[in-house]
């Protein structure tokens, strides 16, 4: 995005009020996220956090019992629920709620599907690297948090761990360096 030319700049700052206030108006209205942003801390005052997560878990549960016929289409519904949660991590600034959700997508996702997910070969191939990837930076993310939080995780990710290091995404797993168990 370029930056604004100082002189304009300037004249913005001039205007009135009013005429800020419209057009301000008609610039948030052309962008979804802001205005959902604005949502959730100006109207919500960011008290609907829990409820965010909760209708995204149920998307998520709703997703995964889908029953895909094949892993591409397994991965393909991964990435529509890993859409919702970085668009929460957008609005919300959530990012606790974005490591809990992840997780919770990745083992729902596998307790619900894993047959698809056993053996490697060309057929699982991508959607075993999409989950070893995102094992991968969800590990990170759970990392940088507060050290109080992991605890919370563990279980979770040492589930998840479990999985990747021992279905399709084994390969994927040696490669990026996942471990075998994450310790608190």
């Amino acid at each position: 995005m370029p930056a604004l030319d100082p002189d304009l700049k300037k004249a913005i700052v001039r205007m009135s009020g009013m005429e800020k206030d419209k057009l301000l108006l008609r610039l948030v209205a052309k962008d979804a996220v802001l205005t959902e942003r604005l949502q959730f801390e100006l109207v919500e005052e960011g008290k609907m956090i829990d409820e965010r997560r909760s209708l995204i878990r149920e998307f998520i549960d709703r997703t995964a019992k889908l029953h895909a016929d094949t892993a591409g289409w397994l991965m393909m519904d991964m990435r529509t629920v890993s859409g919702y949660i970085s668009r929460h991590l957008k609005v919300t600034k959530d990012k606790y709620g974005e490591v809990e959700l992840m997780l919770y997508m990745l083992n729902t996702f596998y307790d619900n599907n894993a047959h698809l997910l056993q053996k490697y070969n060309s057929r699982t191939d991508k959607a075993a690297e999409y989950i070893a990837k995102r094992t991968d930076q969800v590990v990170k993310k759970a990392s940088k948090l507060d050290p109080d939080y992991h605890i919370e995780f563990a279980d979770e990710i040492n589930k998840l761990l479990g999985w990747v290091n021992n279905t399709a995404s084994a390969h994927y797993a040696r490669i990026l360096g996942l471990p075998k168990e994450w310790l608190v």
